[in-house]
């Protein structure tokens, strides 16, 4: 389910940049493919390129701080993991 939950908002994330990125003048390949690789990190940066800096580092801070605490639930589910078994 969060799997999925992740790959259909990385799609809307890459859909906005590509519709939004012709308005602007920027590459809608590109961002298209930043979109679907780096999800809200790149929708951040695009927000802050395109003169919409607060809502573009909010994003981008936000976004950070999400994949930190992902990264350290799955160093602690390993820890746990590893100890339990030993």
């Amino acid at each position: 389910m969060e799997g999925t939950l992740g790959l259909v908002l990385n799609i809307i994330i890459t859909i906005y940049l590509v519709i939004d990125s012709k308005k602007y003048g920027k590459s809608p390949v590109l961002w298209g493919i930043l979109g679907f690789v780096f999800g809200a990190i790149a929708l951040g940066i695009y927000l802050i390129k395109t003169d919409r800096k607060v809502i573009g580092w909010i994003v981008t801070i936000l976004s950070i701080i999400g994949y930190i605490i992902f990264m350290i639930l799955v160093g602690l589910a390993i820890l746990l993991a590893i100890a339990g078994f030993a």
